[in-house]
């Protein structure tokens, strides 16, 4: 492996500036978390009681555990419909770590905790993607367009 690509994969999470965390109360309701989610552009909530991080609640869990149940958003409480424990890292963890953990568990979003466990922010693919153009803009932004290929320049779903 070229020593850029391992430098840039050992540097800590922290460096690249990771999202906070938008946290809900285990009773929220999934229509409320929903609304979060859309507000602050992001594609999960972490579901925290008092300092300690239960879960993690996604646009999967939207797709598959709600919508796909036919549950009604004003009636479920995210408790019910998130993913319990989710794995985590912290700010001083290598970013191969996170590369690790989303491929290995087919995770779109890794929370990061502080050393008592506390959920201070996420880390998505879109960020990872977002860090990889930023570390080697000339070969991902200098690509001649592909011929014949319509790319959508809006968000998924949006």
């Amino acid at each position: 492996m070229p020593r850029v690509y391992e430098h840039m994969i050992r540097e800590p999470v922290g460096n690249c500036d990771p999202r906070p965390a938008i946290c809900v109360h285990p009773d929220t309701q999934v229509a409320d978390a929903i609304a979060l989610m859309k507000q602050h552009s992001c594609g999960c909530v972490l579901v925290q009681a008092g300092d300690r991080l239960l879960g993690i609640f996604t646009e999967r869990d939207v797709l598959l555990r709600v919508a796909g149940a036919g549950l009604d958003t004003r009636r479920t409480v995210v408790s019910s419909v998130m993913t319990p424990d989710p794995e985590t890292l912290t700010m001083r963890d290598e970013l191969a770590w996170v590369l690790n953990l989303m491929a290995v568990g087919g995770f779109r979003h890794v929370p990061i905790v502080d050393d008592a466990g506390k959920p201070i922010a996420i880390v998505s693919m879109q960020h990872i993607v977002e860090r990889l153009v930023e570390c080697f803009p000339k070969a991902v932004l200098t690509l001649p367009p592909r011929p014949g290929a319509d790319i959508a320049h809006t968000r998924e779903g949006a």
